[in-house]
């Protein structure tokens, strides 16, 4: 059997992800991992993660204040263990029903078949926007 490559991990996220699977999706992280997603103060589902089951806590959090309406991934760049997802996604806020539409860049490391970074970078703009009650 050959071993999955880092974009085959990375990816096997997404269908997880869309069907509620967090504890599956956490399972594809390492017991370390560097999260970063940059936002504005306030946004209730981007906690401090260090770990697998940070990422689930964080997941949990997103699927309960986010509701995903498209995501379209445009490009996979793959440079070794790294794999950087391109794409654009538009998510409604549950509380103000406001959309989150932006495009985005996932930085992701898999080490030993494990996702080790989540490094996401979006535009924190459209977030505060959706997000306010303003």
């Amino acid at each position: 059997m050959t071993a999955e490559s880092p974009a085959q991990t990375v990816q096997r996220l997404f269908p997880l992800l869309a069907e509620g699977k967090t504890a599956e999706a956490a399972a594809l992280f390492a017991d370390s991992v560097s999260f970063s997603i940059p936002h504005p103060p306030g946004i209730p589902w981007v906690p401090e993660v260090d770990s697998a089951e940070g990422m689930r806590t964080f997941f949990k959090l997103l699927r309960t204040h986010v509701q995903p309406k498209e995501f379209d991934l445009r490009h996979v760049i793959v440079d070794g263990a790294d794999v950087v997802l391109i794409g654009r996604m538009v998510s409604e806020v549950r509380k103000t029903g406001r959309d989150i539409d932006t495009a985005f860049a996932l930085h992701t490391t898999v080490r030993d078949g494990r996702i080790t970074r989540y490094h996401l970078y979006e535009d924190t703009y459209a977030v505060a926007k959706a997000y306010s009650d303003g």
